[in-house]
């Protein structure tokens, strides 16, 4: 197996244990990464759409879902009434915080089987993947 195909595993692994925690949650992985985006401030549809990945109409599709659910609201922009902004509700932010919590807490057992050595150099280096991403 070369690098490419452990980080492939890797990542099925941690989308296998982050779909556990919303399906616990009653929210789809798509939801709950919205309402991780938003939890602390409200963001730009088309911010937003381009920070997850997605289409302003796909986006649009998940908003919807997302509002029937009474997590998300939608509001204009104070500095341009054109720009749609999209924030959390009180119930959303729970649900955010909750994810945020669990993945934090229990996304680390998959490196449960290594030694702590091991569990502390992955930290650094996802640490620096993530820090090096965000440049």
């Amino acid at each position: 197996m070369d690098y490419g195909d452990k980080l492939f595993w890797l990542s099925v692994l941690i989308q296998r244990k982050y779909a556990q925690i919303c399906a616990e949650l009653d929210l789809t992985p798509m939801q709950a990464t919205l309402l991780c985006a938003i939890k602390d401030e409200p963001g730009r549809m088309t911010q937003l759409a381009t920070s997850l990945g997605m289409t302003k109409n796909a986006l649009s599709q998940l908003v919807d879902r997302t509002e029937r659910r009474d997590l998300v609201s939608r509001v204009s922009s104070d500095e341009d009434r054109r720009v749609i902004m999209l924030g959390v509700t009180p119930a959303g932010k729970v649900l955010a915080e909750a994810v945020f919590a669990e993945t934090a807490k229990r996304l680390p057992d998959i490196a449960a089987g290594l030694d702590p050595e091991d569990q502390r150099a992955l930290e650094r280096l996802a640490t620096a993947v993530v820090n090096a991403s965000l440049l």
